[in-house]
């Protein structure tokens, strides 16, 4: 049963947490939608589909953004009571080490359920639904924004279409017109005009990138700023729209964890073993923040922000290190992930106890 300090320290704790994860869960929004729409104009996949994209990318980054969120917030609602000298108050009424450690562990241990929920089964749930999307809406013109009797960008490249007819499976093309605009090697502007009877689209044996063949028709190059123009006639003309190469991690990350687990791959074991050590990692920086949450009254407000935040990227970074070697086979086992997790779990705790272990009595002098 909860008592009246536990309920207060949740409140507190939850609040900040909550406004905390909020803010950088819009801020890894804005970042993803800037990443995301640099993919869209190299034509990796078309904009009808960005948000959607966007949207699980951001599912995909939760376990991050809880895990940071709850060691910020706890980190500032703590650091609030101590400048505020509440804590204070309550450790000379009686309030021992355990009192604060109630409440950060009922909430330690909900953020590591929900980070457990999305590293594990949201995450690459989200990831295989964005490479899907991806993959669907660049097999089909349809899916790109193309239709009959109308301009369209061309996807990847700086020019339009017009076809006058369209197959039903998107892929067979009528007669089209094609307009694209470059730069010549003398600094001089060119523009590209195509022509053709008929046209389809297809994809490479890889599957990684989408071609439009053009059949039958008449191709003019016209400089903008001097003479000469050619005209050449064709019976086939092949132009790539996308690239949507797939790197290895990047599928490994899209499988789910019941088929990590039957995997023999390095890369697999890594994704497996980080998957893994998400949710100990908010036990980890919940109790670092306890110690590192201390401040004197006149301390500034955000004065031990920086250096929280360079704990966090330490830690990460340590982790990413370790998974890396995984990754490439150096390591044949994820225990490396758990010492370090362990090593700063045992730093954290020595830290926090530190104040409210009695110091030995200093022997006066004769």
């Amino acid at each position: 049963m909860k008592s009246i300090l536990d309920r207060y320290f949740l409140r507190e704790l939850g609040q900040s947490v909550s406004v905390t994860a909020i803010v950088l869960l819009l801020v890894m929004a804005g970042t993803g939608f800037a990443r995301v729409l640099k993919q869209v104009a190299s034509g990796m996949f078309p904009a009808s589909v960005m948000f959607k994209v966007l949207a699980l990318n951001t599912l995909d980054g939760l376990p991050t953004v809880i895990m940071l969120g709850g060691f910020i917030g706890v980190l500032l609602a703590l650091g609030r009571m101590y400048r505020e000298s509440a804590m204070q108050v309550l450790a000379s009424s009686g309030m021992g080490p355990a009192g604060l450690l109630r409440p950060v562990a009922l909430l330690s241990l909900l953020l590591s359920l929900l980070v457990a929920m999305t590293s594990l089964w949201l995450g690459p749930w989200s990831a295989a639904k964005a490479s899907q999307l991806v993959a669907s809406a660049n097999r089909s013109m349809v899916a790109a924004g193309l239709d009959a009797g109308r301009f369209t960008d061309l996807p990847g490249r700086d020019g339009i279409i017009l076809v006058d007819s369209l197959g039903r499976d998107g892929h067979q093309l009528g007669r089209s017109l094609i307009i694209t605009s470059a730069f010549t090697g003398q600094g001089g502007h060119r523009i590209r005009l195509i022509t053709s009877a008929s046209g389809r689209v297809y994809r490479s044996s890889s599957g990684k990138e989408s071609y439009l063949s053009l059949q039958d028709g008449w191709q003019y190059e016209i400089p903008l700023d001097a003479g000469g123009w050619r005209r050449m006639r064709y019976q086939r003309n092949d132009t790539r729209l996308s690239n949507t190469s797939v790197h290895e991690n990047d599928s490994v990350h899209a499988l789910t964890s019941f088929a990590l687990i039957h995997s023999d791959k390095f890369q697999a074991r890594a994704e497996l073993a980080w998957r893994l050590v998400a949710p100990v990692m908010v036990w980890v920086l919940m109790m670092l923040a306890l110690p590192m949450a201390r401040q004197h009254p006149r301390e500034a407000q955000f004065g031990r922000m920086l250096l929280a935040v360079l704990v966090f990227y330490a830690y990460y970074l340590a982790l990413a290190l370790c998974r890396d070697q995984i990754s490439k086979g150096h390591w044949h086992h994820s225990s490396s992930l758990w010492y370090v997790s362990a090593l700063l779990f045992a730093c954290a705790v020595y830290l926090f106890r530190r104040p409210y272990v009695a110091r030995r009595p200093v022997k006066e002098r004769r």
